[in-house]
């Protein structure tokens, strides 16, 4: 492959590992750890809300439930005006958008709301301005105008954080979210999925899955499924028309990226999908142990790998947490545990200053050494818990780039539509007090690389070779 293209399709995923680092980061299971009994009861309402009220209502209260639980837990206070403020932008944003692309003469407008120090106010603030918008301008928006104008403004007042990681997740997103942490489990081929700025839709098969043992290689650009031409479609579109029933057969036709006109067609069955976040073997007498993000299958498959290694009798273990963008805070607090034998993992603080002290498990593998963990610039979240507690405690030596630089938590609130909010509840700081938020963690060895995903784990992987370079110094 051609130095350009191995630039854009490192480009791409880069912006996808991004992505995931800013949706997956410290993603606690169900409600944020530590949560209160009050909010599980939150959780308990928002399921039953839909069959008392029904679907309009239910869109009509997502923005105050939104509104409340930001007040909650938000990790740092919150100014209300700011939320009023934001859910009108959201609306008129929307509006706007919608209507130059649909060609609506029409110039949307919503009157000026102020905030109160009282919140059941402020709650009836937010109703009206939703309200007024989908009154007045619902009519020209189709069936789905009243929960499109409810996501919009939950989307403007969540944006007006300013915080890239308090978010509205959709049904679907919250679907993809879980299955990216459960490791999967769907009806599909065995593919990563991804898309060009110029709309390509392209897949890359994962080793010993379906799509793989049709023969389909690497950087394939889809051009039909099942007859179906998939050009100007959403990724999500695409996604759906490649998942299905186990069992059953999808039709892909596809050229590689550099040869637009060598199609080739594959009938694939589909099966049940499990995607591994581990990829580990045996290579130069060490255990290279790669972890794409930390899932909640993350620390068993860290776990065989360890051991693994040690029935070869390996000389080192190399972690690379390269491009992870993160995931779930237990996993990284589990998977840390398997080399720090005790003392604290990471510490969580909230707005008010109380500090939430994760400690080892106790299931320390003994033997782990010597340990390098390989990162760079989209190690991110979980990822720099685990390399940063590993550092402090002088467990590992880090090799590469300077890491992200996300230093806070979310937790995820489900919503009664399907849909969940994840709000950033606290910041964390490393077992020796480092607050990482936008600084990153230096590696103790820098080794410059570009971050090209085709150059991982491969003969011009500089990172790599230097680890290994460190491994053999140290095993002499």
């Amino acid at each position: 492959m051609s130095a350009a293209v191995r630039a854009v399709i490192a480009a791409l995923f880069v912006a996808v590992v991004a992505f995931g680092g800013a949706l997956y980061i410290g993603y606690h299971h169900g409600f944020a750890a530590g949560e209160s009994s009050a909010a599980a009861s939150d959780k308990i309402a928002s399921l039953d809300l839909r069959n008392l009220l029904g679907p309009q209502v239910v869109d009509e209260q997502l923005v105050g439930l939104a509104f409340r639980q930001v007040e909650r837990v938000y990790y740092r206070p919150v100014d209300a005006q700011m939320l009023v403020d934001g859910e009108r932008k959201g609306l008129l944003s929307f509006l706007r958008e919608y209507f130059k692309a649909k060609h609506v003469q029409v110039a949307p407008a919503l009157p000026n709301a102020q905030a109160s120090m009282d919140q059941a106010e402020e709650l009836h603030t937010l109703d009206r301005q939703l309200a007024y918008a989908q009154d007045h301008y619902g009519q020209y928006l189709g069936s789905s105008g009243r929960s499109d104008l409810t996501e919009a403004a939950l989307s403007g007042m969540l944006g007006s954080l300013r915080d890239p990681y308090t978010v509205y997740l959709s049904p679907d997103q919250i679907r993809q979210l879980n299955e990216q942490l459960n490791g999967g489990n769907f009806g599909g081929i065995g593919v990563f999925i991804y898309q060009l700025k110029n709309g390509q839709v392209v897949l890359q098969p994962i080793d010993g899955l379906p799509a793989a043992r049709s023969g389909m290689k690497g950087n394939e650009v889809v051009e039909t499924i099942d007859g179906t031409a998939i050009s100007g479609l959403a990724l999500d579109q695409v996604e759906r028309m490649i998942r299905g029933p186990e069992g059953t057969t999808v039709t892909i036709t596809t050229h590689p990226y550099t040869k637009a006109h060598a199609s080739h067609e594959y009938s694939i069955k589909r099966e049940i999908i499990h995607v591994p976040t581990v990829h580990a073997k045996v290579e130069n007498g060490y255990e290279y142990i790669r972890l794409s993000d930390f899932g909640e299958t993350s620390a068993d498959e860290v776990r065989k790998a360890l051991l693994d290694g040690k029935a070869h009798g390996v000389k080192g273990f190399i972690l690379d947490l390269r491009d992870n963008g993160g995931g779930l805070l237990d996993a990284a607090v589990n998977i840390s545990s398997f080399f720090i034998p005790q003392g604290v993992v990471v510490t969580e603080i909230n707005r008010d200053g109380v500090r939430d002290r994760q400690y080892a498990t106790g299931n320390v593998l003994h033997g782990i050494t010597p340990l390098v963990v390989l990162v760079n610039g989209y190690t991110a979240s979980a990822s720099e818990i685990t390399s940063g507690a590993l550092q402090d405690y002088k467990i590992a030596t880090l090799i590469g780039t300077k890491t992200f630089g996300k230093g806070v938590v979310q937790g995820i609130f489900s919503m009664p539509n399907g849909g969940a909010l994840k709000i950033t509840t606290e910041r964390y700081v490393t077992p020796s007090g480092r607050d990482i938020q936008h600084k990153g963690i230096a590696p103790d060895i820098l080794v410059a690389q570009s971050p090209d995903v085709n150059l991982i784990d491969t003969p011009n992987d500089k990172q790599l070779l230097a680890a290994k370079a460190f491994l053999d110094r140290h095993t002499r």
